[in-house]
């Protein structure tokens, strides 16, 4: 059965509704739905929290028996396994739906298409995929997660207008004002990890935990890449609450203080000269510990290699409208890009003015530009 306009309509409202899990869900993917009959809204719901109700239960109690012969908008296509909760798709027929709109396959394996097809076989019409696209931007670490074995992975830069982080002393608080600050709480708060480099530790005793007043997530794992084991017993850290993760390059013999008020693993991720293999670290944390979003707050050295090594799906770049001038800290360190074609290219994702300042929203493009 065809789509329409209502039906596409319908799923951005599902999308909204998806949005409202964000911080409570991980690491399942986030979903709305809303149950339609006769033209009317009869039941919302979203997956509010990980290993309760999903969407389409939550929306299906709401609509009771208004359920019946209606219409089911879900942003992602309804599970058809038993996981924590029992499968969407016997919610669904069980209730007497009679159609199924969806915006995108589950790429998990144990979905992927049995959904829709129980569906079709009980009878019901079922429309989809439609509005992939928006879709997919809803759930990317999920969906990179399912796909890839990776996170997905942000790399937050804060700097002046000519490109600088810091002066020459290092003196870097603060470049950009308290909107753009507060705009990174925010990209705390949605990702599962916030990975840094025992430099800015050494640094800035950075705490890496998210600091908003009605926050009711769960704290991101904190992710400290540091080779050769520095990490300092009385780092600022360690002192907090949840889990952090030290990855060394080679044993070193560190361990947490036994006065560490968070739960610290430290394991080895040996790379190549007595690095820490940052791929390795990323699959650990998809793969381990189940990880959808990264989001990278280090210096130049580490946001450079993640980037110049292919594993940064974004960066979020914010920029103070002043010049740090010349002898000033540079944005990243890149290597080997002697001409114009060997240059990172990017694209925009969007735009926005934060206070005085700018944030970007970008993405590597996989072409490079071209001499001549």
């Amino acid at each position: 059965m065809s789509a329409d306009f209502n039906d596409k309509q319908y799923l951005l409202q599902c999308f909204a509704l998806a949005e409202l899990g964000r911080h409570t869900c991980s690491p399942n993917p986030v979903v709305g739905c809303v149950i339609v009959r006769d033209g009317q809204t009869v039941g919302e719901g979203w997956h509010q929290v990980t290993g309760q109700a999903h969407a389409e239960v939550i929306a299906l109690k709401q609509a009771g028996e208004l359920a019946f012969g209606a219409t089911a908008y879900v942003s992602l296509e309804p599970c058809a396994h038993h996981g924590r909760t029992s499968p969407c798709t016997s919610a669904l027929i069980s209730s007497g739906i009679s159609r199924v709109v969806y915006a995108m396959e589950d790429p998990n394996p144990l979905v992927a298409g049995k959904g829709a097809a129980q569906l079709h076989a009980s009878g019901v019409q079922v429309v989809g995929p439609l509005l992939q696209h928006q879709a997919e931007i809803l759930n990317q670490g999920f969906l990179k997660r399912m796909r890839e074995g990776l996170p997905f992975v942000r790399v937050k830069l804060a700097m002046s207008l000519d490109g600088r982080t810091a002066m020459a002393n290092g003196e870097s608080q603060w470049i950009t004002g308290s909107d753009a600050r507060a705009d990174v709480q925010q990209w705390r708060a949605r990702s599962d990890a916030v990975l840094t480099g025992i430099g800015t530790i050494l640094k800035d005793d950075a705490s890496l935990n998210v600091r908003l007043a009605d926050y009711a997530g769960t704290q991101p794992v904190r992710v400290i890449i540091d080779s050769n084991g520095r990490m300092p017993a009385d780092a600022g850290t360690l002192g907090l609450s949840g889990n952090v993760l030290v990855a060394i390059a080679n044993e070193c013999g560190w361990s947490a203080p036994q006065n560490s008020k968070s739960t610290v693993t430290v394991k080895a991720f040996p790379g190549n000269n007595g690095k820490v293999d940052l791929k390795r670290v990323l699959q650990y944390l998809a793969g381990d510990l189940l990880v959808n979003e990264v989001l990278v707050e280090a210096g130049a050295t580490l946001s450079g290699a993640l980037l110049q090594a292919g594993l940064v799906d974004e960066l979020l770049v914010y920029v103070a409208p002043r010049l740090l001038g010349h002898a000033a800290m540079p944005l990243l360190q890149l290597t080997g890009l002697d001409k114009l074609s060997d240059s990172i290219a990017l694209e925009f994702v969007d735009v926005t003015i934060l206070g005085d300042d700018c944030r970007f929203r970008l993405a590597p493009r996989t072409d490079r530009v071209s001499e001549g």
